[in-house]
């Protein structure tokens, strides 16, 4: 696995220098080494023709430690009587307009940040480190899909699009998230990888569930607490002019 960095925008004054970290997968394995390490897919530039990932501050489910909270207990309540299948969508799909309007109708309402659009649907589509598409249906009707990647004991729950005509006060898309995080749990995966979390509205993907652990650039930290600090931080826009190793209260301890 090839690591190189890109560098960013500096802020002398306070000797902060940033760069951003990637890596190039060379191999199937290195799929593995590069969710362990905090590594995501990059897929901003459809024209990119290497298939590259970015460093951030991914967030993953410890299969092993995951327990169902207050939360999840009454959303499983709530879809109680509702049969929603799940089955594995064939390569068809992957060019089937029904699922293409689908998708980019969904990203239209819902995207407010990198847009989704045919072109770029197509260059996520074309990843080679995307394993498949699971369908989510109730009878006939299908209302949610999700694109996912499966490398080793690693289970990435990538891109989801879902039906926006289901009840308000049925929340589809975290049912999908959590029907996942099982279906993961079954095939016998030790993490799911639910992307990145930064700021406050983000934390749906951690706060709901137990076995939470977010990537700090070095090192998994299984603390929710200190998570939700930091995405505070972010809403605060802390980091402007300097690194979390600068605004510690104490730097040596953070070394």
């Amino acid at each position: 696995m090839k690591i190189f960095y890109a560098e960013s925008a500096p802020h002398y004054n306070s000797y902060t220098f940033p760069y951003g970290i990637y890596c190039l997968p060379e191999t199937p394995e290195d799929y593995c080494e590069a969710y362990d390490s905090g590594f995501l897919p990059y897929t901003g530039n459809p024209d990119l023709r290497h298939s590259i990932f970015y460093k951030a501050r991914s967030l993953r489910i410890s299969l092993e430690k995951f327990d169902e909270s207050s939360e999840s207990r009454r959303l499983a309540r709530k879809f109680g009587n509702i049969s929603i299948s799940i089955r594995e969508g064939t390569k068809e799909l992957m060019t089937d307009p029904v699922f293409l309007n689908f998708a980019l109708e969904y990203a239209s309402e819902r995207f407010q940040k990198g847009e989704l659009g045919r072109e770029r649907l197509d260059y996520l589509l074309s990843r080679p480190y995307l394993t498949g598409i699971k369908i989510f249906a109730l009878g006939d009707e299908d209302l949610a899909y999700l694109l996912y990647c499966a490398h080793g004991r690693h289970f990435h729950y990538w891109f989801s699009f879902y039906s926006l005509n289901f009840p308000n006060d049925l929340p589809l898309g975290k049912y999908v998230m959590w029907r996942s995080i099982h279906h993961a749990m079954e095939k016998g995966f030790k993490y799911i990888y639910l992307g990145t979390c930064y700021g406050s509205k983000s934390l749906y993907k951690a706060r709901d569930f137990k076995g939470v652990e977010f990537h700090d650039g070095n090192i998994w930290i299984p603390n929710l607490k200190q998570l939700k600090t930091i995405c505070k931080l972010d809403d605060e826009n802390a980091l402007i002019c300097a690194d979390r190793l600068k605004i510690s209260e104490d730097q040596n301890a953070f070394i």
